[in-house]
């Protein structure tokens, strides 16, 4: 469900890079308004502009031209810690190679997140989230004892337990075989229905786009018309 609060706003938000003193735009002109509750995909093929959009909406890196309103706070006066700030406990991301760190179980990988923020009760968290993911019995696994699918879920468990306003979804089945694909889709879009996550999606699957409320097509560095999905998850 969605409601009329805007959670995510980019105005001709823009990334321009140098490459041999020549200025090469990533990104030109994109608007975009993502309100609380709403499932988006970003789609567009490889070396549209979709990673790069997914890190300057997240101020995971910086616009030169435009601005992002997370929040409703603007991301163009804050420094790297400032962004860290207003998306910590608020933001979760789920990326396409799992990023894990490989020295800590997959209770430790879930646990850490709420660690950080001094919760009390992170190790019970953990291990609730894990369940919901189906890992109940894989908790003291290593990453690299775990299959792909498998880490996947531990992301987004991971993700998920610090029940973010907003999810960034990074091609989350990009890595993995169709089946195994399939059922980390199911799971993304159950848990994000249950929690009432805001999704913003970055893939090239058609049959995941459409599993989204809206799409916004990036070709070239440049936004094609957004559409509504006539079916959603």
């Amino acid at each position: 469900m969605t409601d009329t609060t805007a959670i995510l706003q980019a105005t001709r938000l823009g990334r321009t890079v140098q490459v041999h003193d020549q200025a090469l735009p990533l990104l030109q002109d994109i608007h975009l308004t993502v309100h609380a509750g709403e499932t988006l995909a970003v789609v567009g093929r490889s070396g549209s502009g979709k990673s790069t959009l997914l890190a300057l909406l997240a101020g995971l890196d910086q616009f030169d031209h435009g601005d992002v309103q997370l929040f409703g706070q603007s991301l163009a006066g804050l420094d790297e810690d400032g962004r860290a700030r207003l998306r910590a406990g608020r933001v979760g991301f789920v990326f396409q190679n799992f990023q894990l760190l490989p020295t800590l179980s997959a209770l430790e990988n879930v646990r850490l997140p709420l660690e950080l923020a001094g919760d009390r009760e992170a190790d019970a968290r953990a291990r609730d989230m894990l369940q919901q993911v189906g890992l109940a019995e894989r908790i003291e696994h290593m990453p690299a004892q775990l299959s792909g699918g498998e880490q996947q879920r531990v992301a987004l468990a991971r993700a998920f337990v610090i029940r973010p306003q907003l999810l960034f979804a990074d091609e989350p089945t990009g890595n993995l075989d169709a089946h195994t694909g399939e059922q980390i889709s199911d799971l993304l879009f159950d848990l994000n229905q249950r929690f009432g996550t805001t999704l913003v999606l970055i893939t090239h699957d058609e049959e995941l786009a459409r599993r989204c409320q809206r799409r916004l097509t990036l070709a070239g560095g440049r936004q094609l018309a957004e559409a509504m999905e006539s079916s959603t998850t």
